[in-house]
């Protein structure tokens, strides 16, 4: 191999495997052996034959090592580069979302989906909301925020700023500090208040994304939440966890003849009651601050409850492998009763957006549930998150939504 202005780290061969395999991550346990390497700086991966599988930031505060951003030898790390890679980002989006309502309300960068490992960006019509999880991305942001902001506003996008949601208990993993705030643009004011006003689906809906979940708002449900809305029409729906209402307020405007949205949070009941009000629903819609948990089991059962479409869009209940036994049990339940309280031949909307609660076992668990419910599923459709959250096929991680429309019968 020609000599290498990087410094080198040499990985076993299970990491040399996973590498060529096509993920991007080298674990701590998969380095052998490495000289000169700097936290948040790139570094050559070799094999322990010295051969070159890929160039990554490397930091040695993280399990993950080192995280490859390229396997082309011949790549320049430049702005350049990285201008290229964002550009390619955004083409993707406008290909996989149109240039209408969709686009301007949607996720432009995707992690290691986009080949930025630990680099989040969403879009809410003039304002981007960034979280950054890696060391190397946190030391390129500066240059990553300007260039993107560039290309958006080269393609007659407007833009007024960047807003990071830095907030999150994973940086401290990489050695960064907790944190939120407007990034200040160079020669430009840091934009007036917190929310945005989005449209999706036809929705008009106002997003805090300063104290919202995540980044404010769930896009990878976009497509879903239509979905949800063509099955509605005349039905009577119960969104559980409905956060701001979005499930709620898409079945509403599909034509449901009530809905009623539970959620423990109740600033999100307020917002949620908020947004349906402004899109002129109120009337078709409740909400309710409680406990889906308590909620679920107090309802009349076969068919008794009042419902004939139930949504269940719950958080991630388990974030590690080792949670997952007591997550399942967690979704086993809200499945169970959700089945017990539907009518025959009505309907459930059921969802996980944990990566760790694979699509084995979950559709494990709806089977059980089914079986203890002593129900029948029909399947209307399998769906996952949207295309602006890209699933790369050698990378598991990416690959987090899984949601199903069912008959119960």
């Amino acid at each position: 191999m020609k000599e290498r202005a990087y410094p080198r780290a040499e990985v076993t061969r299970r990491g040399e495997r996973s590498i060529r395999e096509g993920h991007p991550w080298v674990y701590h346990t998969e380095v052998t052996h490495w000289e000169g390497c700097i936290s948040g700086e790139l570094t050559d991966v070799v094999s322990s034959r010295g051969s070159y599988l890929g160039t990554g930031f490397y930091n040695e505060h993280s399990k993950i090592r080192l995280r490859l951003i390229s396997r082309n030898a011949n790549d320049a790390f430049d702005e350049a580069f990285f201008r290229r890679r964002l550009r390619h980002a955004w083409e993707y989006r406008k290909a996989v979302m149109g240039t209408g309502e969709d686009i301007r309300c949607c996720r432009l960068i995707f992690g290691e989906a986009d080949f930025f490992p630990g680099l989040t960006v969403d879009r809410f019509d003039r304002i981007l909301v960034a979280q950054v999880l890696s060391l190397g991305m946190e030391l390129r942001k500066e240059m990553l925020f300007r260039l993107l902001v560039e290309i958006l506003r080269e393609d007659g996008q407007e833009i007024d700023g960047i807003y990071e949601r830095n907030d999150v208990p994973i940086r401290e993993r990489e050695g960064l500090s907790q944190g939120k705030g407007f990034f200040p643009l160079e020669g430009e004011p840091i934009p007036a208040g917190t929310s945005a006003l989005l449209r999706e689906n036809g929705i008009a809906y106002q997003v805090d994304f300063e104290n919202g979940q995540k980044t404010g708002f769930f896009l990878d449900q976009k497509y879903n939440r239509q979905a949800v809305a063509r099955l509605s029409r005349g039905r009577r729906v119960l969104d559980c966890f409905t956060h701001t209402g979005s499930f709620a307020l898409n079945a509403a405007l599909g034509g449901a003849q009530s809905v009623h949205g539970v959620d423990v949070s109740e600033a999100a009941v307020e917002l949620a009651q908020s947004n349906a009000r402004r899109n002129g629903l109120e009337d078709r819609i409740t909400f309710q601050a409680a406990n889906v948990f308590d909620l679920l089991p107090s309802l009349p059962e076969n068919g008794q409850s009042g419902y004939d479409f139930i949504i269940l869009d719950p958080p991630a209940f388990t974030k590690s492998r080792q949670t997952v036994e007591h997550a399942a049990r967690g979704y086993k339940e809200i499945n169970l009763r959700a089945m017990k309280l539907l009518p025959r031949g009505g309907y459930l909307a059921t969802c996980s957006c944990s990566h760790f609660m694979t699509e084995p076992l979950f559709l494990g668990m709806l089977r059980e549930a089914a079986a203890d419910a002593s129900v029948s599923l029909r399947q209307i459709e399998a769906r996952q998150q949207s295309p602006d959250h890209p699933i790369l096929w050698n990378v598991p991680e990416t690959n987090y939504l899984k949601f199903y429309l069912f008959q119960v019968v």
